[in-house]
């Protein structure tokens, strides 16, 4: 579970494979869940910052990158990956499971790397055992790893537009959920501001946790 601009949730052990059939208590029933990847296949969003999409992380091309952002401490305060690149590598390797329920992506805008995300079947994860889950809750964590990048407004555009996709891509889901650290003020003020609302807070076993969610 993580959850910050960076934004939500530490990794956890993936369970059932995302293509599982499944049905939503708020609606009719969904058929099979497409695979994560094919939420966030690259696809064009555009944003007020410019054109943004998400590819799957290859490890082999990113993670000199993604370890460089990570060992910025405003990053690590709340991700805990600083060190050498192998601890970063273990975290990826983790989601990068064939039937995995958390997909690691790298977020471009205008074509520039600029931020890491992870997108995640929260009705799968640990994080589901606290809070009224509901089938087929995705859920999102972002860094915006560049210091120039932050501080802007981007968290919230880019998230916004990340959200809208995942609920156009996912008719079966019926919201996508957020849990950054309560201590994170700048990473809840930009999930507010693209349209997440806070539920409740949650103690889970890294951290307390503001549930925000932002709905269908």
């Amino acid at each position: 579970m993580r959850g910050e601009e960076r934004t939500v949730t530490a990794p956890s052990t993936p369970s059932t494979p995302s293509t599982a059939s499944t049905s939503h208590p708020d609606g009719p029933p969904a058929g099979p869940v497409a695979p994560l990847a094919a939420l966030v296949d690259g696809a064009p969003m555009a944003t007020v910052a410019g054109t943004f999409r998400l590819e799957p992380v290859r490890p082999e091309r990113d993670l000199p990158l993604l370890s460089d952002w990570m060992n910025d401490p405003v990053v690590d305060a709340f991700w805990q990956l600083a060190g050498p690149p192998d601890r970063t590598a273990e975290h990826l390797s983790r989601q990068l499971v064939p039937g995995g329920h958390s997909l690691p992506c790298l977020g471009l805008l205008d074509g520039r790397p600029m931020s890491y995300w992870e997108i995640y079947r929260a009705d799968l994860d640990p994080l589901a055992a606290h809070y009224p889950a509901q089938a087929l809750d995705l859920g999102v964590h972002l860094a915006i790893g560049p210091p120039q990048d932050r501080g802007r407004g981007l968290g919230s555009a880019l998230l916004r537009a990340v959200a809208q996709t995942l609920l156009a891509r996912a008719p079966g889901c019926a919201r996508v959920l957020a849990e950054p650290d309560v201590r994170n003020l700048a990473s809840i003020a930009a999930f507010r501001a693209a349209g997440f609302r806070k539920t409740t807070e949650l103690e889970l076993p890294d951290k307390r946790a503001a549930l925000l969610v932002r709905r269908r």
